[in-house]
Protein backbone atom coordinates (compact mmCIF):
# COMPACT_ATOMS: atom_id res chain seq x y z
CA UNK A 1 0.00 0.00 0.00
CA UNK A 2 1.52 3.31 -0.85
CA UNK A 3 0.74 5.74 1.57
CA UNK A 4 -0.76 9.32 0.31
CA UNK A 5 0.90 12.21 1.47
CA UNK A 6 -2.00 13.14 4.09
CA UNK A 7 -1.33 9.71 5.67
CA UNK A 8 2.00 10.03 5.85
CA UNK A 9 2.45 13.79 7.57
CA UNK A 10 3.53 12.55 10.95
CA UNK A 11 7.14 12.21 11.41
CA UNK A 12 9.76 11.34 14.42
CA UNK A 13 10.98 13.56 16.80
CA UNK A 14 14.81 13.45 17.06
CA UNK A 15 15.07 13.56 21.10
CA UNK A 16 12.09 11.92 22.25
CA UNK A 17 10.90 9.58 19.99
CA UNK A 18 7.07 11.37 20.10
CA UNK A 19 4.85 11.84 16.37
CA UNK A 20 5.43 16.10 15.99
CA UNK A 21 3.00 17.69 14.24
CA UNK A 22 -0.39 15.80 13.63
CA UNK A 23 -1.86 15.02 10.52
CA UNK A 24 -5.13 17.37 11.12
CA UNK A 25 -2.35 20.57 11.56
CA UNK A 26 -0.66 19.65 8.45
CA UNK A 27 -3.99 19.58 6.47
CA UNK A 28 -4.88 22.67 7.71
CA UNK A 29 -1.16 24.02 6.24
CA UNK A 30 -1.69 22.44 3.07
CA UNK A 31 -5.45 23.76 2.55
CA UNK A 32 -4.72 27.27 3.95
CA UNK A 33 -1.05 27.37 0.99
CA UNK A 34 -3.71 26.05 -1.97
CA UNK A 35 -6.23 28.90 -0.58
CA UNK A 36 -3.19 31.40 -1.19
CA UNK A 37 -2.03 30.22 -4.37
CA UNK A 38 -5.92 30.41 -5.63
CA UNK A 39 -6.02 34.24 -4.48
CA UNK A 40 -2.40 34.50 -5.88
CA UNK A 41 -3.45 33.21 -9.51
CA UNK A 42 -7.07 35.07 -9.48
CA UNK A 43 -5.25 38.19 -8.39
CA UNK A 44 -1.97 37.97 -11.23
CA UNK A 45 -5.51 37.76 -13.62
CA UNK A 46 -6.87 40.48 -12.47
CA UNK A 47 -4.10 42.33 -12.44
CA UNK A 48 -3.39 41.78 -16.08
CA UNK A 49 -6.67 42.71 -16.55
CA UNK A 50 -6.53 45.93 -15.13
CA UNK A 51 -3.65 46.71 -16.98
CA UNK A 52 -4.39 46.23 -19.96
CA UNK A 53 -8.50 47.74 -19.70
CA UNK A 54 -5.98 51.15 -18.53
CA UNK A 55 -4.32 50.77 -22.09
CA UNK A 56 -8.08 51.48 -23.33
CA UNK A 57 -6.43 50.48 -26.95
CA UNK A 58 -5.39 46.70 -26.62
CA UNK A 59 -7.85 44.67 -28.34
CA UNK A 60 -9.14 41.14 -27.28
CA UNK A 61 -7.40 38.86 -29.30
CA UNK A 62 -4.32 40.13 -27.23
CA UNK A 63 -5.38 40.12 -24.16
CA UNK A 64 -6.70 36.69 -24.58
CA UNK A 65 -3.56 35.39 -25.66
CA UNK A 66 -1.81 37.15 -22.31
CA UNK A 67 -4.11 35.29 -20.00
CA UNK A 68 -3.25 32.04 -22.00
CA UNK A 69 0.31 32.63 -21.08
CA UNK A 70 -0.91 33.59 -17.71
CA UNK A 71 -2.68 30.57 -17.17
CA UNK A 72 0.26 28.33 -18.61
CA UNK A 73 2.63 30.33 -16.12
CA UNK A 74 0.32 29.80 -12.87
CA UNK A 75 -0.05 25.57 -14.18
CA UNK A 76 3.95 25.24 -14.70
CA UNK A 77 4.59 26.69 -11.14
CA UNK A 78 1.45 25.36 -8.78
CA UNK A 79 -0.75 23.08 -10.79
CA UNK A 80 -3.94 22.22 -12.13
CA UNK A 81 -6.85 23.51 -9.90
CA UNK A 82 -4.65 27.26 -9.52
CA UNK A 83 -4.51 26.80 -13.08
CA UNK A 84 -8.39 25.86 -14.01
CA UNK A 85 -9.29 29.22 -11.63
CA UNK A 86 -7.05 31.23 -13.42
CA UNK A 87 -8.86 30.14 -16.42
CA UNK A 88 -12.42 30.33 -15.11
CA UNK A 89 -11.33 34.10 -13.80
CA UNK A 90 -9.89 35.20 -17.40
CA UNK A 91 -12.88 34.02 -19.35
CA UNK A 92 -15.26 36.25 -16.74
CA UNK A 93 -12.61 39.46 -17.20
CA UNK A 94 -12.52 39.18 -21.19
CA UNK A 95 -16.24 39.07 -21.52
CA UNK A 96 -16.90 41.71 -18.75
CA UNK A 97 -14.09 44.21 -19.81
CA UNK A 98 -12.89 43.45 -23.26
CA UNK A 99 -15.97 42.08 -25.43
CA UNK A 100 -18.87 44.68 -26.06
CA UNK A 101 -20.60 45.47 -24.66
CA UNK A 102 -18.22 46.60 -22.00
CA UNK A 103 -19.30 46.26 -18.52
CA UNK A 104 -21.74 43.14 -18.34
CA UNK A 105 -21.57 39.65 -18.91
CA UNK A 106 -23.20 39.66 -22.15
CA UNK A 107 -22.10 39.29 -25.16
CA UNK A 108 -23.51 41.24 -28.43
CA UNK A 109 -21.73 39.54 -31.43
CA UNK A 110 -22.46 35.70 -31.37
CA UNK A 111 -18.60 35.45 -33.07
CA UNK A 112 -17.69 36.59 -29.47
CA UNK A 113 -19.49 33.91 -27.61
CA UNK A 114 -17.78 31.64 -30.01
CA UNK A 115 -14.31 33.19 -29.22
CA UNK A 116 -14.67 32.82 -25.39
CA UNK A 117 -15.86 29.45 -25.18
CA UNK A 118 -12.58 28.79 -27.69
CA UNK A 119 -10.47 31.13 -24.90
CA UNK A 120 -12.04 29.29 -21.74
CA UNK A 121 -11.62 25.86 -23.66
CA UNK A 122 -8.08 26.47 -24.83
CA UNK A 123 -6.91 27.76 -21.23
CA UNK A 124 -8.35 24.90 -19.36
CA UNK A 125 -6.89 22.47 -21.91
CA UNK A 126 -3.41 23.77 -21.91
CA UNK A 127 -3.55 24.38 -17.84
CA UNK A 128 -4.13 20.46 -17.76
CA UNK A 129 -1.24 19.54 -20.17
CA UNK A 130 0.85 22.18 -18.47
CA UNK A 131 -0.24 20.82 -15.17
CA UNK A 132 0.22 17.22 -16.48
CA UNK A 133 3.90 17.82 -17.59
CA UNK A 134 4.60 19.22 -14.18
CA UNK A 135 3.37 16.40 -12.54
CA UNK A 136 5.47 14.13 -14.88
CA UNK A 137 7.97 16.05 -14.05
CA UNK A 138 8.02 16.04 -10.18
CA UNK A 139 7.39 12.17 -10.54
CA UNK A 140 10.34 12.24 -12.41
CA UNK A 141 12.57 14.02 -10.35
CA UNK A 142 11.08 11.65 -6.94
CA UNK A 143 12.11 8.77 -8.86
CA UNK A 144 15.57 10.11 -9.73
CA UNK A 145 16.02 10.81 -6.69
CA UNK A 146 14.78 7.69 -5.03
CA UNK A 147 16.80 5.94 -7.22
CA UNK A 148 19.94 7.93 -6.30
CA UNK A 149 19.14 7.19 -2.57
CA UNK A 150 18.50 3.31 -3.24
CA UNK A 151 22.20 3.52 -5.18
CA UNK A 152 23.93 5.00 -2.27
CA UNK A 153 22.26 2.85 0.05
CA UNK A 154 23.19 0.01 -2.18
CA UNK A 155 27.03 0.99 -2.62
CA UNK A 156 27.08 1.84 1.28
CA UNK A 157 26.02 -1.95 2.26
CA UNK A 158 27.95 -3.48 -0.03
CA UNK A 159 31.32 -1.63 0.29
CA UNK A 160 31.53 -1.40 3.81
CA UNK A 161 33.72 -3.44 5.60
CA UNK A 162 32.13 -6.39 7.68
CA UNK A 163 31.85 -6.02 11.34
CA UNK A 164 30.19 -8.16 14.12
CA UNK A 165 27.32 -5.34 14.32
CA UNK A 166 26.07 -5.06 10.43
CA UNK A 167 22.57 -4.79 11.95
CA UNK A 168 23.23 -1.81 13.04
CA UNK A 169 25.53 -0.82 10.53
CA UNK A 170 22.42 -1.51 7.92
CA UNK A 171 19.78 0.56 9.59
CA UNK A 172 22.41 3.61 9.48
CA UNK A 173 22.58 3.71 6.34
CA UNK A 174 18.88 3.48 5.89
CA UNK A 175 18.55 6.40 7.48
CA UNK A 176 21.13 8.30 6.03
CA UNK A 177 20.33 7.53 2.21
CA UNK A 178 16.77 8.12 3.26
CA UNK A 179 17.01 11.11 6.08
CA UNK A 180 14.93 9.02 8.41
CA UNK A 181 14.65 9.96 11.88
CA UNK A 182 14.16 6.56 13.14
CA UNK A 183 14.99 3.20 11.61
CA UNK A 184 14.50 -0.11 13.19
CA UNK A 185 15.35 -3.67 11.99
CA UNK A 186 14.89 -7.07 12.95
CA UNK A 187 16.83 -9.83 12.13
CA UNK A 188 15.04 -13.70 12.70
CA UNK A 189 17.67 -15.81 13.06
CA UNK A 190 19.13 -13.86 15.93
CA UNK A 191 16.53 -12.38 17.46
CA UNK A 192 17.67 -9.10 17.46
CA UNK A 193 16.37 -4.91 16.77
CA UNK A 194 19.05 -2.63 15.89
CA UNK A 195 17.95 0.92 15.63
CA UNK A 196 19.05 3.88 14.31
CA UNK A 197 17.89 7.24 16.29
CA UNK A 198 15.50 6.82 19.34
CA UNK A 199 14.70 3.28 19.55
CA UNK A 200 13.96 0.99 22.38
CA UNK A 201 10.19 0.81 21.69
CA UNK A 202 8.99 -2.54 23.02
CA UNK A 203 5.86 -2.53 21.49
CA UNK A 204 7.30 -1.19 17.95
CA UNK A 205 9.97 -4.12 18.49
CA UNK A 206 6.96 -6.54 19.53
CA UNK A 207 5.49 -5.62 16.08
CA UNK A 208 8.22 -6.44 14.03
CA UNK A 209 8.54 -9.62 14.98
CA UNK A 210 5.42 -10.17 14.26
CA UNK A 211 5.65 -8.85 10.52
CA UNK A 212 8.75 -10.98 10.21
CA UNK A 213 6.71 -13.88 11.33
CA UNK A 214 3.43 -13.40 9.19
CA UNK A 215 5.41 -11.87 6.35
CA UNK A 216 2.89 -8.96 5.64
CA UNK A 217 3.31 -4.99 6.05
CA UNK A 218 1.47 -2.81 8.32
CA UNK A 219 1.36 0.92 9.73
CA UNK A 220 1.95 1.14 13.13
CA UNK A 221 1.83 5.24 14.16
CA UNK A 222 4.28 6.85 12.27
CA UNK A 223 6.16 3.84 11.38
CA UNK A 224 5.08 1.45 8.81
CA UNK A 225 6.77 -1.96 8.86
CA UNK A 226 7.49 -4.40 6.03
CA UNK A 227 9.03 -8.13 6.20
CA UNK A 228 11.93 -8.39 4.63
CA UNK A 229 12.56 -11.57 2.69
CA UNK A 230 15.15 -13.73 0.60
CA UNK A 231 14.41 -16.34 -1.96
CA UNK A 232 10.29 -15.95 -0.80
CA UNK A 233 11.22 -16.81 2.99
CA UNK A 234 10.45 -14.07 5.58
CA UNK A 235 14.36 -13.27 7.40
CA UNK A 236 13.43 -10.63 9.44
CA UNK A 237 11.56 -7.16 8.78
CA UNK A 238 12.20 -3.53 8.93
CA UNK A 239 10.51 0.14 10.12
CA UNK A 240 10.52 3.12 8.43
CA UNK A 241 8.68 6.56 8.96
CA UNK A 242 5.46 7.04 6.92
CA UNK A 243 6.92 8.90 3.75
CA UNK A 244 6.00 9.59 -0.10
CA UNK A 245 8.02 6.62 -1.45
CA UNK A 246 6.36 4.26 -3.24
CA UNK A 247 5.15 0.63 -2.47
CA UNK A 248 8.43 -0.12 -5.31
CA UNK A 249 11.21 2.10 -3.08
CA UNK A 250 10.01 0.29 0.25
CA UNK A 251 10.20 -2.88 -0.94
CA UNK A 252 13.74 -2.02 -2.81
CA UNK A 253 15.04 -0.61 0.37
CA UNK A 254 14.03 -4.24 2.22
CA UNK A 255 15.63 -5.70 0.00
CA UNK A 256 18.66 -4.31 -0.33
CA UNK A 257 18.42 -5.01 3.59
CA UNK A 258 18.02 -8.76 3.07
CA UNK A 259 21.69 -8.66 1.01
CA UNK A 260 22.77 -6.37 3.54
CA UNK A 261 21.99 -9.21 6.30
CA UNK A 262 22.68 -12.35 4.02
CA UNK A 263 25.96 -10.77 3.59
CA UNK A 264 26.51 -10.51 7.16
CA UNK A 265 25.67 -13.99 7.63
CA UNK A 266 28.08 -15.05 4.51
CA UNK A 267 30.97 -13.03 6.28
CA UNK A 268 29.89 -14.90 9.55
CA UNK A 269 29.81 -18.61 8.45
CA UNK A 270 33.54 -17.74 6.61
CA UNK A 271 34.55 -16.43 9.69
CA UNK A 272 33.97 -19.41 11.98
CA UNK A 273 35.17 -21.61 8.76
CA UNK A 274 38.19 -19.75 9.13
CA UNK A 275 38.46 -19.69 12.88
CA UNK A 276 37.31 -23.76 12.53
CA UNK A 277 40.93 -24.20 10.09
CA UNK A 278 43.18 -22.35 12.36
CA UNK A 279 42.16 -23.99 15.31
CA UNK A 280 42.56 -27.16 13.40
CA UNK A 281 45.75 -26.71 12.30
CA UNK A 282 46.67 -25.62 15.68
CA UNK A 283 45.35 -28.96 16.88
CA UNK A 284 47.38 -30.60 13.91
CA UNK A 285 50.57 -28.64 14.88
CA UNK A 286 50.09 -29.35 18.66
CA UNK A 287 49.68 -33.05 17.56
CA UNK A 288 52.96 -33.02 15.44
CA UNK A 289 54.27 -31.78 19.00
CA UNK A 290 53.26 -34.55 20.99
CA UNK A 291 53.69 -37.32 18.76
CA UNK A 292 57.13 -36.67 18.35
CA UNK A 293 57.21 -36.61 22.15
CA UNK A 294 55.56 -39.59 22.26
CA UNK A 295 57.07 -41.62 19.72
CA UNK A 296 60.97 -41.05 21.48
CA UNK A 297 60.09 -42.82 24.70
CA UNK A 298 58.02 -45.38 22.62
CA UNK A 299 61.41 -45.97 20.51
CA UNK A 300 63.53 -46.02 23.43
CA UNK A 301 61.03 -48.63 25.19
CA UNK A 302 60.59 -50.43 21.59
CA UNK A 303 64.01 -51.18 21.80
CA UNK A 304 64.14 -52.30 25.57
CA UNK A 305 61.12 -54.43 24.57
CA UNK A 306 62.79 -56.31 21.58
CA UNK A 307 65.82 -56.37 24.23
CA UNK A 308 64.09 -58.12 27.20
CA UNK A 309 62.50 -60.71 24.88
CA UNK A 310 65.86 -61.83 23.17
CA UNK A 311 67.29 -62.10 26.55
CA UNK A 312 65.15 -62.39 29.56
CA UNK A 313 65.29 -66.05 30.91
CA UNK A 314 62.24 -67.51 31.56
CA UNK A 315 59.17 -68.51 29.18
CA UNK A 316 56.94 -66.44 31.38
CA UNK A 317 59.25 -63.10 31.33
CA UNK A 318 59.44 -63.16 27.48
CA UNK A 319 55.29 -63.78 27.14
CA UNK A 320 55.54 -60.46 29.10
CA UNK A 321 58.18 -59.10 27.07
CA UNK A 322 56.08 -59.75 23.73
CA UNK A 323 52.85 -58.07 25.06
CA UNK A 324 54.68 -55.04 25.81
CA UNK A 325 56.26 -54.98 22.34
CA UNK A 326 52.62 -55.89 20.38
CA UNK A 327 50.90 -53.10 22.82
CA UNK A 328 53.94 -50.48 21.96
CA UNK A 329 53.47 -51.22 18.49
CA UNK A 330 49.52 -50.59 18.81
CA UNK A 331 50.10 -47.09 20.74
CA UNK A 332 52.97 -46.29 18.19
CA UNK A 333 49.97 -46.63 15.26
CA UNK A 334 47.52 -45.08 17.26
CA UNK A 335 49.58 -42.06 17.33
CA UNK A 336 50.25 -42.08 14.24
CA UNK A 337 46.66 -42.54 13.09
CA UNK A 338 45.43 -39.72 15.36
CA UNK A 339 48.08 -37.03 13.79
CA UNK A 340 46.67 -38.06 10.60
CA UNK A 341 43.21 -37.48 11.35
CA UNK A 342 43.68 -34.51 12.45
CA UNK A 343 45.73 -33.27 9.40
CA UNK A 344 42.44 -34.93 7.61
CA UNK A 345 39.55 -33.06 9.40
CA UNK A 346 41.83 -29.64 9.39
CA UNK A 347 42.20 -29.57 5.90
CA UNK A 348 46.17 -29.36 6.23
CA UNK A 349 46.88 -32.53 4.08
CA UNK A 350 48.25 -32.73 0.04
CA UNK A 351 46.63 -35.67 -1.58
CA UNK A 352 49.31 -37.65 -3.37
CA UNK A 353 48.38 -40.58 -5.96
CA UNK A 354 50.11 -43.24 -7.63
CA UNK A 355 49.22 -46.75 -8.80
CA UNK A 356 48.94 -49.29 -6.76
CA UNK A 357 47.70 -52.72 -6.23
CA UNK A 358 44.72 -52.68 -4.46
CA UNK A 359 45.06 -56.03 -2.38
CA UNK A 360 48.37 -55.43 -2.05
CA UNK A 361 47.36 -52.25 0.09
CA UNK A 362 44.73 -53.98 1.92
CA UNK A 363 47.04 -56.61 3.31
CA UNK A 364 49.62 -54.23 4.03
CA UNK A 365 46.84 -52.82 6.45
CA UNK A 366 45.74 -55.48 7.85
CA UNK A 367 49.69 -56.04 9.02
CA UNK A 368 49.09 -52.96 10.34
CA UNK A 369 46.22 -53.38 12.24
CA UNK A 370 46.64 -56.96 13.06
CA UNK A 371 47.24 -56.14 17.18
CA UNK A 372 44.07 -54.07 17.43
CA UNK A 373 41.72 -57.09 16.14
CA UNK A 374 40.69 -57.58 19.62
CA UNK A 375 40.18 -61.58 19.10
CA UNK A 376 38.28 -60.65 15.40
CA UNK A 377 39.01 -62.62 12.02
CA UNK A 378 38.87 -61.16 8.77
CA UNK A 379 38.12 -62.63 5.70
CA UNK A 380 39.28 -60.64 2.10
CA UNK A 381 37.55 -60.88 -1.18
CA UNK A 382 40.00 -58.94 -3.10
CA UNK A 383 41.47 -62.31 -5.33
CA UNK A 384 42.64 -60.41 -8.78
CA UNK A 385 44.46 -57.71 -8.81
CA UNK A 386 42.81 -54.41 -8.16
CA UNK A 387 45.09 -51.41 -9.85
CA UNK A 388 44.16 -48.13 -8.25
CA UNK A 389 45.15 -44.60 -8.79
CA UNK A 390 45.11 -43.20 -5.19
CA UNK A 391 47.17 -41.98 -2.14
CA UNK A 392 48.19 -45.12 -0.26
CA UNK A 393 48.56 -43.84 3.15
CA UNK A 394 45.42 -41.83 2.81
CA UNK A 395 43.46 -44.51 1.83
CA UNK A 396 45.00 -47.17 4.04
CA UNK A 397 44.37 -44.94 6.87
CA UNK A 398 40.55 -44.90 5.84
CA UNK A 399 40.44 -48.40 5.58
CA UNK A 400 42.00 -48.76 9.29
CA UNK A 401 39.28 -46.31 10.40
CA UNK A 402 36.51 -48.75 8.68
CA UNK A 403 38.15 -52.14 10.48
CA UNK A 404 38.18 -50.13 13.88
CA UNK A 405 34.82 -49.23 13.35
CA UNK A 406 33.83 -52.78 12.57
CA UNK A 407 35.89 -54.21 15.34
CA UNK A 408 33.83 -52.00 18.28
CA UNK A 409 30.35 -52.28 17.22
CA UNK A 410 30.39 -55.80 16.12
CA UNK A 411 30.39 -58.73 18.72
CA UNK A 412 33.77 -60.28 20.13
CA UNK A 413 35.80 -62.91 18.01
CA UNK A 414 32.83 -62.28 14.97
CA UNK A 415 34.25 -62.23 11.31
CA UNK A 416 34.89 -58.89 9.05
CA UNK A 417 34.39 -59.24 5.56
CA UNK A 418 36.88 -57.13 3.63
CA UNK A 419 35.55 -57.00 -0.31
CA UNK A 420 37.10 -55.00 -3.47
CA UNK A 421 34.94 -55.19 -6.97
CA UNK A 422 37.38 -53.25 -9.86
CA UNK A 423 36.45 -51.39 -12.99
CA UNK A 424 35.69 -47.65 -13.49
CA UNK A 425 34.85 -47.35 -10.55
CA UNK A 426 36.90 -49.53 -7.51
CA UNK A 427 33.95 -50.53 -4.77
CA UNK A 428 36.03 -51.06 -1.09
CA UNK A 429 33.84 -52.52 1.46
CA UNK A 430 34.34 -53.41 5.14
CA UNK A 431 31.27 -55.68 6.61
CA UNK A 432 30.77 -56.53 10.04
CA UNK A 433 27.90 -58.55 12.15
CA UNK A 434 26.75 -55.96 14.65
CA UNK A 435 23.71 -54.36 15.41
CA UNK A 436 21.56 -52.45 12.44
CA UNK A 437 22.05 -48.80 12.17
CA UNK A 438 18.52 -47.10 12.60
CA UNK A 439 17.68 -45.75 8.94
CA UNK A 440 17.24 -42.48 10.82
CA UNK A 441 20.92 -42.21 12.10
CA UNK A 442 22.44 -43.00 8.67
CA UNK A 443 22.38 -40.13 6.80
CA UNK A 444 24.25 -38.23 9.76
CA UNK A 445 26.74 -41.03 10.48
CA UNK A 446 29.34 -39.10 8.27
CA UNK A 447 29.37 -35.83 10.04
CA UNK A 448 31.74 -34.54 12.17
CA UNK A 449 31.69 -35.70 16.09
CA UNK A 450 28.37 -38.06 15.43
CA UNK A 451 27.66 -40.65 17.16
CA UNK A 452 24.45 -42.58 16.88
CA UNK A 453 22.24 -43.43 19.95
CA UNK A 454 23.54 -47.37 20.41
CA UNK A 455 27.05 -45.96 20.09
CA UNK A 456 27.68 -43.83 22.87
CA UNK A 457 28.79 -46.86 25.56
CA UNK A 458 31.65 -47.44 22.89
CA UNK A 459 34.61 -45.29 23.03
CA UNK A 460 35.41 -43.06 20.68
CA UNK A 461 35.39 -39.31 19.10
CA UNK A 462 33.06 -39.61 16.65
CA UNK A 463 35.48 -38.58 13.77
CA UNK A 464 36.47 -41.40 12.01
CA UNK A 465 33.51 -41.93 9.60
CA UNK A 466 33.78 -38.38 8.87
CA UNK A 467 37.45 -38.54 8.00
CA UNK A 468 36.37 -41.89 5.87
CA UNK A 469 34.31 -39.39 4.10
CA UNK A 470 37.16 -36.77 3.35
CA UNK A 471 39.32 -39.32 2.13
CA UNK A 472 36.91 -40.71 -0.48
CA UNK A 473 36.03 -37.03 -1.16
CA UNK A 474 39.28 -36.17 -1.56
CA UNK A 475 40.00 -38.84 -4.55
CA UNK A 476 36.90 -38.18 -6.09
CA UNK A 477 34.75 -40.71 -4.86
CA UNK A 478 31.68 -41.58 -1.78
CA UNK A 479 31.13 -43.24 1.29
CA UNK A 480 28.05 -44.88 1.76
CA UNK A 481 26.52 -47.30 4.42
CA UNK A 482 23.61 -50.22 4.30
CA UNK A 483 22.80 -52.23 7.58
CA UNK A 484 19.57 -54.69 7.74
CA UNK A 485 18.87 -57.08 10.90
CA UNK A 486 20.35 -60.44 10.41
CA UNK A 487 22.86 -58.94 7.30
CA UNK A 488 24.91 -56.67 9.57
CA UNK A 489 26.19 -53.26 8.72
CA UNK A 490 28.63 -52.54 5.32
CA UNK A 491 30.39 -49.50 4.65
CA UNK A 492 31.63 -49.11 0.92
CA UNK A 493 34.10 -46.70 -0.33
CA UNK A 494 33.33 -45.92 -3.80
CA UNK A 495 36.63 -44.97 -5.97
CA UNK A 496 37.57 -43.73 -9.71
CA UNK A 497 39.94 -46.27 -10.80
CA UNK A 498 41.57 -42.78 -11.85
CA UNK A 499 41.20 -38.92 -11.94
CA UNK A 500 42.07 -38.62 -7.91
CA UNK A 501 42.29 -35.11 -7.27
CA UNK A 502 46.51 -34.17 -6.82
Amino acid sequence: MEPSRESSCASFDSADARPLPSCQGIRVARRTLLLVRLLASIGLVVAVAAFYYSLLSVNPTTTALTFVVVVLLVAGAWGVVEATAASVVAALCLNVFFLPPIGTLTIADPQNWVALIAFLMTAVVASQLSGRARRRNVEALARQRDLERLYALSRGLLLSPWRPSIQAAIVHHIAEAFDFQTVAIYDHQSDRVSWAGPGDLPALEQKLREVARQAVSLNEGAMQIVAIRLGGAPIGSLAIPQSDLSDTVVQSIANLAAIGLERARGHEVAARAEAAQQSGELRATMLDALAHEFKTPLTSMKVAAADLRANVPGDRNRELAAIIDEDLDRLQSLVTDTVQMVRVDSGDFTLRPNDHDLSEIVASTLRQFEARLDGHTVVTHVSDPVAIHADRELLSLALRQLLDNAVKYSPPTSAIEISATGGETIAISVRDSGPPIPESERVRLFERFYRGSDARQVPGTGMGLAIVRQIAEAHGGTVSVSSSPGEGTTFTMSLPRKGARS
